[in-house]
């Protein structure tokens, strides 16, 4: 990861499997809407959520993320997940991307207004509303009106730390797009071409011929 200036960074984690059109719009989304410095990805190594052998090797998640974000000089990407060779959870991503990171850095962390609901079932979610600020990405029209419930007794506490950013809904998930694939349908338009280029080349997802 290129080094970082002092200022306000954002920080958008996912399994990346394949990395999106959505997922590019919701990062250029908040980096506007919050005048952000810059994004770092942070593709996930061992999801905790998620079977290990369900998912794509991370060395094909990794580049594919490189190359979808090559194009805009405010995106980068980082390791940290990667390579800490465990199950990794948003505490352990936001800790040691804090420590490459200026001080006085403001790190923001980018997801869906759904996750933000179920905080309370991540891995230390007082100290993770500490460390950065929330970016909730959803679509035109949805609130967070069952925020308070959610957040139960941290509500008061961090509910300046939340912020519902709206986009245009864009309708695309890595789920449906391995559908797809699975199927032999296209999924141009719905990743970067060079995404999709690496996925016909590497024979991802069961691809036999071009998408």
């Amino acid at each position: 990861m290129a080094e970082i200036k002092a200022g306000s960074v954002g920080i958008m984690g996912g399994t990346f499997d394949p990395i999106h059109y959505g997922h590019l719009v919701a990062a250029e989304a908040a980096r506007e809407a919050f005048s952000l410095d810059s994004i770092i990805f942070v593709p996930a190594g061992i999801p905790p959520h998620k079977d290990e052998k369900e998912v794509t090797p991370a060395r094909h998640r990794y580049l594919m993320t490189l190359l979808a974000i090559m194009s805009n000089p405010y995106f980068q990407i980082s390791r940290v997940d990667l390579d800490r060779g465990r199950v990794t959870y948003t505490v352990d991503t936001l800790t040691d991307l804090r420590k490459e990171l200026p001080p006085d850095a403001n790190m923001y962390f980018i997801t869906g207004a759904d996750a933000i609901l179920e905080i309370l079932s991540w891995k230390e979610p007082e100290r993770v509303l500490s460390m950065a600020e929330f970016i909730a990405v959803t679509r035109p029209g949805y609130g967070l009106d069952r925020l308070s419930k959610a957040l139960g007794p941290l509500y008061e506490e961090f509910q300046d730390r939340i912020h519902i950013l709206e986009v245009p809904p864009v309708g695309i998930s890595s789920t449906d797009i391995r559908r797809r694939l699975a199927e032999g349908r296209s999924i141009r338009y719905l990743v970067p071409e060079t995404v999709l280029t690496y996925i016909n080349n590497q024979g991802l997802y069961g691809v036999k011929g071009e998408r």
